[in-house]
């Protein structure tokens, strides 16, 4: 081969590898463009998922949330709190009256304070919240569920509350490390309660004592009540059944003899007689007597003797 044509070869080669190159260049810059609206695009989606998160997640102390909170809390209770009630009335054989343990959980104040974030929201847009909630009951309530526990050797409430982390202030029954979660589903705002909260425990238990004591003592009256009634109706049963005593009828006095008259001595004047003191005068003799002394015996008849 001459040298021309070598030279024209080499020339080929150059020119080959700098029109591939410039492909290449090409290719890569084409490419670049290409994947650069893609990665662009993958960002924006990633960014509304956060900005979606974000919007889903709920604040802690929202007016809402403690509202569903409350409403949660006094259906959480007032079902322990039948159950419980329930069982405790069938145990002893008593029945109780019909919406009893409603009309107590309903009585029952609840308030929600210091409420916090206590794990921020999760990919689901769920919140754990943590805040101090408060149970304030009836003294009678508190009174009645104590006397149930001494009657049964249990523990007083006050050694219940302080095991499980709760303070009482007179009437009122604090859980300063109350946990609930928070979030929205389908629009709307959700709120559960997380595990079994030592709080609920002991206010069910308390409302679910009185209602049992007051029904207990409600039986205890009736049946004091028709004791006392079979008394009354036994003691007015012997009373009919036993003889009446007779009353003597009183004695016929005897008939008091007439008072004769007193003599008017004004009227009778002289006519009346006054006995005389001085010695009776001998009586005459019959005129019929004769004075014949010979006659030896003298026959004086007389109507009243015979000699």
């Amino acid at each position: 081969m001459s040298v021309a044509n070598k030279s024209l070869s080499k020339w080929y080669k150059v020119a080959g590898v700098g029109i591939a190159c410039s492909l290449a260049l090409a290719g890569c810059d084409r490419s670049e463009k290409e994947d650069t609206p893609e990665t662009a695009e993958v960002t924006e989606q990633e960014t509304e998922v956060s900005e979606n998160a974000a919007a889903t997640a709920v604040s802690c102390d929202d007016p809402i949330v403690q509202d569903r909170l409350k409403s949660a809390l006094k259906n959480t209770l007032n079902q322990q709190a039948q159950t419980l009630a329930t069982s405790y009335a069938n145990d002893a054989e008593i029945g109780l009256s019909s919406g009893v343990v409603t009309t107590k959980t309903n009585g029952i104040v609840i308030d929600i304070q210091n409420a916090a974030t206590l794990q921020a929201a999760n990919a689901n847009g769920m919140t754990t919240c943590q805040a101090s909630v408060s149970m304030t009951l009836p003294s009678e309530d508190l009174y009645q569920a104590s006397q149930v526990q001494a009657a049964n050797n249990q523990p007083s409430l006050q050694s219940r509350l302080a095991q499980d982390n709760i303070r009482i202030n007179n009437n009122m029954l604090v859980d300063d490390a109350f946990t609930y979660v928070v979030g929205t589903q389908g629009g709307q705002i959700r709120t559960r309660i997380a595990g079994q909260p030592a709080l609920l425990t002991v206010v069910s238990e308390v409302v679910a004592s009185s209602v049992y004591q007051s029904a207990l003592e409600e039986q205890r009256a009736q049946r004091a009540a028709q004791q006392a009634e079979r008394r009354r109706e036994t003691a007015q049963t012997n009373n009919d059944n036993q003889p009446r005593p007779v009353t003597p009828a009183a004695p016929v006095r005897p008939a008091t003899p007439a008072t004769p008259p007193s003599v008017n001595q004004n009227n009778q004047g002289s006519s009346a007689t006054t006995p005389s003191t001085t010695a009776p005068a001998t009586p005459e003799a019959p005129k019929s007597t004769p004075k014949d002394e010979s006659i030896d015996m003298v026959i004086i008849e007389d109507e009243n003797a015979t000699y």
